[in-house]
C-alpha cells in the first residue's frame, strides 16, 4: 500500500508541474499533436502508478523526456513559422465563394457530409451562402457567409451590400506569405511600396500585417 500512494503522489506531481510547464490551452484550441501528447502522458503516468513491474525511475524519466521533448518543440514552433506549419498544420481553404474546393478536402480527409455538418453546426444550411470556409488546424471550421445574409444587414434594409473580401495575413514574423498575396491578387510591388508609405523598409521589421476587406494594410511593427 504505501508503494501504490507513493507512486500515485509522484505521478500526480510530476502531471501537475509538466502540465503547467507546458502552458495553457483550451480544449478547443489544442491541435492533434497537443491531444494526443495528452493521452499520451496520461497513459504512462497511469502506467507508473499501477505497473509496480515498472521503476519508479525509469516511469519518470520517461515521462520528463517526453515532456521535454513536446516542451522543446512548442519554442521551435514560437519561434519558427516553418516548425509551425509542420507540427501544427495550416489553415486550409475548403469553400471558396460558394464553391467547394475539393482538392483542398482530400488533402485534409474531409469528406462532404462532414463539411456539411460543419456548416450546419455554424448555422450555414447552403454552400450557396458561403463565401469562405476554413479549416483550422485544430480541425474547427471557420465560416464566412456572404454579404447580406447575416441578420440586421444591410440587405435586410435593401441597401446594396459592399464587395466581400477576406482580412488575410500577408506577413508574419518579419515572412511574407507569398501565397495569400497570390491568393488576393496583391503584388510584391504593391506591398513593399505600402510599407514604404508607413515607413517601414523592409519586411523582416513587421511582426504580422493583415490585408483588410477594403484593400488597406494593417501593419504592427516587431
Amino acid at each position: 500500500m504505501p508503494v501504490t500512494v507513493l507512486r500515485t503522489l509522484l505521478g500526480f506531481a510530476i502531471v501537475l508541474i509538466l502540465t503547467r510547464l507546458l502552458g495553457k490551452k483550451q480544449l478547443s484550441q489544442l491541435t492533434i499533436f497537443t491531444y494526443i501528447t495528452g493521452i499520451v502522458l496520461g497513459e504512462m503516468t497511469g502506467m507508473l502508478i499501477l505497473d509496480k513491474s515498472i521503476p519508479v525511475v525509469d516511469g519518470v524519466i520517461s515521462l520528463v523526456l517526453w515532456s521535454a521533448l513536446v516542451f522543446v518543440i512548442e519554442i521551435v514552433s514560437m519561434k519558427s513559422a516553418k516548425a509551425r506549419a509542420v507540427m501544427d498544420g495550416e489553415p486550409e481553404i475548403v469553400v471558396k465563394k460558394g464553391q467547394i474546393i475539393a482538392k483542398s478536402l482530400k488533402k485534409q480527409r474531409l469528406n462532404l457530409d462532414d463539411l456539411a455538418m460543419q456548416l450546419r453546426l455554424q448555422q450555414v444550411f447552403s454552400i450557396m451562402d458561403v463565401e469562405y470556409a476554413i479549416l483550422e488546424p485544430n480541425g474547427a471550421l471557420t465560416v464566412m457567409k456572404k454579404s447580406g445574409l447575416d441578420p440586421a444587414t444591410k440587405g435586410d434594409m435593401h441597401i446594396p451590400p459592399e464587395p466581400v473580401g477576406m482580412p488575410s495575413e500577408i506577413i508574419t514574423d518579419g515572412k511574407v506569405v507569398e501565397k495569400n498575396l497570390a491568393e488576393l491578387g496583391y503584388s510584391r510591388r504593391e506591398l513593399e511600396a505600402e510599407l514604404r508609405r508607413q515607413g517601414i523598409d523592409s519586411a523582416k521589421k513587421v511582426l504580422y500585417a493583415e490585408l483588410q476587406k477594403d484593400r488597406t494594410l494593417y501593419v504592427q511593427k516587431k
